[in-house]
């Protein structure tokens, strides 16, 4: 089992050329052939000792690229997603399906010596390694990143935990919902004068995801640069801080705390959804050009030179008014002729959609009939069941 798989592909020099009228060319060092169409990937081995969310999120990215995923679950369960419905596709839940795709599954007790063995031996000829067990869980076992350092010292390997390796939460299990309070993301999300709100998704295991995924590539590529491996810590918390970005930065810089705004943005005025008719809207204005189309196309040209709003500034200040002509308006007709009024305007708008709508969107059929992907593929093989409890 092991031998097949052995890496078989190394990553490719390229550089950056200019083309045609001074644009740039990624160029490399063979004549275009049908390999050109091999996956970026191709031929990279991650061993995939995460479930829940971020972990299987970035290593699915990876396996959208070309990589060979290996995944590694708990015998008799797997990954706890696997039953976290309904609904079920099968006797697989839908949630587990969503961020396990083009994947390989196999099931080891690591906590038997033997299933410590295999994981090595797995380690061994493969890329990557990611985990997310708390701190010093894995090097208990023998499977931190100084015993894989050892027997495959050009491994990349991620280790995703909620707060970090150390520090005084680093013990503490990551949770989605607690990070993003912890972070300040829930402080910001929800209506104006209502309670915090938890993000629709679990954004913030998201983000941590995304930034493993990029951490991993960036890796990838020290790895051919040195030949060596290396140790990514990446986080929840840290991930869902720094993607607080202005909201922090006015914190930071101006000590301005930050509050909820619902749909609407603290610093653009507008910028939100409006109620129409038959449902909503979101509607913004970033420049004086586009609140005078907008206003044009509300025929309500009486505000383009209106003192009060003469500018964003000026529009941020006098909110409250502004907000409440426009909603008055937006609410006298159905969302399907504000689309239509809007349509060319150079305008940034769009109905808030439910699912039904989302993908009978034309650009969303479009984009997903551009993508193809592979069912995650299971197998229990006898060398990998645990003779011993996994619990």
């Amino acid at each position: 089992m092991l031998a097949a798989l052995a890496r078989t592909a190394a990553l490719r020099t390229t550089s950056v050329i200019c083309g045609p009228g001074g644009g740039r060319q990624l160029w490399t060092s063979r004549p275009p052939s049908d390999t050109d169409n091999v996956k970026p990937l191709e031929g990279v081995k991650i061993l995939d000792l995460t479930r829940i969310l971020a972990g299987p999120f970035a290593t699915m990215n990876l396996g959208d690229l070309g990589a060979e995923v290996i995944k590694v679950e708990r015998p008799g369960t797997g990954d706890e997603t696997r039953a976290w419905g309904p609904p079920f596709l099968g006797t697989e839940s839908t949630y587990f399906l969503s961020v396990n795709r083009n994947k390989k599954s196999i099931a080891v007790n690591i906590k038997d010596p033997k299933g410590v063995k295999i994981i090595k031996e797995l380690a061994a000829v493969c890329d990557v390694f990611v985990e997310n067990y708390v701190p010093g869980k894995l090097s208990a076992m023998g499977l931190g990143y100084e015993d894989i350092d050892k027997i495959a010292p050009h491994i990349v390997y991620c280790s995703i935990t909620g707060y970090g390796q150390t520090g005084p939460l680093s013990q503490r299990a990551g949770y989605d919902a607690v990070a993003s309070a912890l972070s300040g993301m829930m402080h910001i999300t929800g209506p104006e004068d209502g309670d915090p709100v938890r993000p629709g998704v679990a954004m913030t295991d998201l983000a941590t995801g995304l930034y493993a995924y990029g951490a991993i590539m960036a890796g990838l590529i020290q790895r051919h640069k040195t030949g060596k491996g290396l140790f990514i810590d990446c986080n929840l918390l840290s991930s869902q801080v720094a993607c607080l970005t202005q909201v922090a930065a006015n914190y930071l810089i101006g000590q301005k705390e930050a509050k909820r705004w619902g749909t609407a943005h603290g610093s653009i005025v507008p910028y939100q959804a409006f109620k129409t008719k038959d449902g909503y809207l979101v509607v913004g204005a970033g420049n004086n050009q586009q609140f005078a189309t907008m206003c044009k196309i509300l025929n309500l040209p009486e505000l383009i030179d209106d003192c009060k709003y003469k500018s964003n500034h000026l529009r941020v200040q006098n909110r409250k008014e502004l907000i409440k002509i426009l909603s008055a308006r937006f609410e006298e007709e159905l969302t399907d002729m504000w689309l239509c009024l809007f349509e060319g305007s150079k305008i940034p708008y769009g109905p808030i959609n439910n699912m039904k709508n989302v993908f009978a969107e034309p650009q969303i059929a479009h984009c997903e009939g551009m993508a193809t992907s592979t069912p995650l593929t299971t197998t229990f093989p006898a060398q990998c069941q645990a003779k011993v409890s996994a619990n």
